[in-house]
């Protein structure tokens, strides 16, 4: 895998994933922000975005 996502690209994610995996958790019935902020933490983590790979964007600077 190559990486797809920049340094700032990564923040954000881990910041809005944080966010909505804490909001799925306390507000219960918040299933799909649960999975959302699982998805954004998990391809903040990996530097890797299967969307990215999609339409051939890359926000990593090389």
């Amino acid at each position: 895998m190559e990486k797809n996502v920049g340094s700032m690209d990564r923040n954000i994610r881990f910041g809005a994933g944080a966010v909505l995996l804490i909001w799925g958790l306390v507000f219960k019935g918040g299933f799909l922000l649960i999975l959302i902020g699982i998805a954004l933490l998990a391809t903040g983590y990996l530097n890797f975005c299967p969307a990215y790979k999609l339409i051939g964007m890359n926000t990593d600077k090389k």
